[in-house]
């Protein structure tokens, strides 16, 4: 992990590597590099930091090349350091390897290397690989059957690009539980992790399955499992324009995406929407519906922000679906030996569709025989392909590493999902249109919300010097504390926590005083007397106090420091709006305070480790 770019062609590779590069740095990352080859053989420049860092010396040595890989490192194994970034060499320098994942049995092969004689450099399990590749390459005579060989030994998991001197016409590929695609040009190919590093060069790709190897040249490629057999690749076309990817005149990225929440909520529900039968049409779970209804309980597994959305998923389902649910960390259920049957449905929630805990708790749950349905929001990724069916969200890139826009809409689909099942349950007519109604009233509500910006900012002057913040909600809004506390420790580096509002009484409520804000959602619903109870407990402990209340609230302003209004919604819906004062929150915070907001230290976009 975490970024990889290739290039092959009559093209200058150094300024297409930098841009994928920078295309790539949303991912997160400690350290880049770029491996080239020319007629005058090799070159390799690595450096830790910024790719921006990296830039200044690949300009400064002014060198050209046709053909070319680089990455963009977060470390795992080994610290972040020019001589752990990638690529990674042979002895002689002639051969580059770039990695993403984990090679689980790296210790092993290294000590059968250093038995052959082969001397290791960095504390990288990917130094393994390339000498490893190097040897095999002195057996086979093959470049691609080399790396096929080397694989065939691998535990763990890979995304890797691989270039040799000696067969400077090609770039070999393979994947296995991180992602690679094939960009394809006229007369010229390029690779990466992620189709934004390529779409401002092509947008015909090929997606590359686990098990799968590529011989990439510049005019063609060919495809294999790493068993040698010959496969026949479909190629797809990207719709991503290149205005999605870009700021937009937005300071960062997560500003962009924040603000871009009346379209993305509205992309999530465009066309899904059926007024007079009050329901809603997934075509991507057509002919799935029987099968859900009638599962003995549905399974929600994700990881961070997706997990917070599965936690609302649950109120949903349950309430209005009436089906038993159970939210779990995907980086737990394989580990659990959990019970799941063939009369269970498992929803797996990932923006990037890439998580690694949440495709291997994919790929467990499929073995046991359960209905898997994924929720991604890139087309194409690995969990929407492994998935029986599934939804996609259409957000948009979500370039910023802190999650926003991607979590709204992951809550609009659940709530899709919700009045599908609903409305062939229990839900009337009625009501079904009631939350279609509201829905569709989301975009301008959200807009109104987004007006409140400079108050928030405001706000946020206030508070840059707490060392913790406390996050408190209940019912629909517990997970959204959860999540408003999430994005304040991401990108302001602030401790923060959230909590069942009811359950601060036992323990947490030893930690308020006046240094710790508390911040209360608080919308009027079937819970909004319990909460003002809570209120009046943190008040009498001199807590300074945010409340999120409802636009007509009178009640909690007298009692609270500071409130944000936000508009009144349907049950189902109240947490795609109380969230986002949450996230402008953190983002105004953590900006004042001089941090990197798009790129949060020790962070990564999409988590293709576990």
């Amino acid at each position: 992990m975490c970024g990889i770019v290739g290039y092959i062609g009559n093209k200058n590779c150094v300024p297409i590597l930098i841009e994928g590069l920078k295309r790539l740095e949303y991912r997160g990352y400690d350290s880049a590099g770029i491996g080239l080859i020319n007629s005058n053989g090799c070159k390799l420049i690595k450096e830790k930091g910024k790719v921006s860092d990296l830039e200044k010396l690949v300009y400064t040595d002014n060198i050209s090349a046709n053909l070319g890989i680089g990455h963009t490192r977060w470390a795992t194994h080994g610290e972040p350091s020019m001589i752990n970034a990638h690529p990674h060499v042979n002895k002689e320098k002639t051969l580059f390897v770039i990695h993403n994942g984990i090679i689980e049995n790296y210790l092993s092969l290294k000590k059968g290397l250093i038995e052959e004689g082969y001397e290791f450099v960095s504390e990288t399990d990917t130094e393994v690989l390339a000498h490893l590749i190097d040897h095999y390459l002195k057996l086979k005579n093959s470049l691609f059957n080399a790396v096929r060989y080397a694989l065939n030994e691998v535990e763990g998991t890979y995304g890797i690009a691989v270039i040799y001197k000696n067969e400077s016409d090609k770039i070999i590929v393979a994947k296995k539980g991180s992602p690679l695609v094939i960009g394809i040009g006229d007369k010229e190919n390029f690779i990466a992790s992620d189709v934004n590093a390529l779409i401002t060069h092509t947008r015909q790709v090929v997606y590359l399955e686990d098990g799968e190897i590529a011989e990439v040249h510049a005019d063609c490629f060919k495809t294999k499992t790493i068993q040698d057999e010959e496969i026949i690749k479909e190629i797809n076309q990207v719709e991503i324009g290149i205005d999605a990817i870009t700021k937009g005149g937005y300071s960062h990225f997560m500003l962009k995406e924040i603000m871009d929440q009346p379209e993305s909520i509205y992309n999530s529900m465009r066309g899904r929407l059926v007024f007079d039968e009050g329901i809603a049409k997934l075509g991507g779970l057509q002919g799935f519906e029987d099968r859900i209804l009638n599962s003995r309980r549905i399974l929600i597994s994700a990881c961070g922000t997706s997990w917070h959305a599965g936690l609302v998923g649950e109120y949903m389902l349950e309430q209005f679906a009436e089906i038993p649910v159970e939210v779990d960390y995907a980086s737990e259920f394989r580990y659990r030996n959990p019970i799941v049957t063939k009369d269970d449905t498992v929803i797996f929630i990932s923006q990037s569709g890439e998580t690694a805990d949440t495709l291997a708790a994919l790929k467990e749950a499929k073995k046991k025989g359960a209905l898997c349905l994924g929720i991604c929001n890139v087309v194409g990724s690995s969990i929407a392909r492994e998935s029986h069916a599934g939804v996609y969200i259409h957000a948009g890139p979500e370039i910023g590493v802190a999650s926003t826009k991607a979590f709204t809409s992951q809550l609009v689909v659940l709530s899709l999902i919700t009045l599908l099942l609903a409305r062939r349950k229990s839900m009337s007519l009625e009501e079904g249109r009631e939350v279609i109604t509201e829905l569709q009233s989301l975009p301008e509500k959200v807009e109104k919300i987004l007006k409140q910006n400079s108050l928030i900012e405001e706000l946020a002057e206030k508070y840059l010097l707490a060392k913790n913040f406390l996050y408190l909600g209940r019912g629909y809004n517990f997970p959204v504390a959860l999540e408003g506390a999430l994005k304040m420790k991401e990108i302001s580096y602030i401790h923060a926590e959230g909590y069942p509002a009811a359950e601060m009484k036992h323990g947490p409520i030893a930690l308020i005083d006046y240094d710790m804000p508390v911040i209360f959602i608080a919308t009027k619903d079937f819970v909004y007397d319990k909460v003002v109870s809570n209120i009046q407990e943190v008040k009498a402990r001199k807590g300074r106090i945010i409340a999120i209340v409802n636009e007509d609230d009178t009640q909690i302003e007298k009692m609270v420091n500071h409130v944000i209004r936000v508009p009144k919604t349907h049950s189902i819906l109240t947490p795609i709006l109380t969230v986002i004062p949450l996230q402008l929150l953190a983002y105004h915070v953590a900006v004042k305070k001089g941090l990197n907001v798009d790129q949060p230290r020790n962070l990564a976009k999409s988590v293709t480790v576990e």
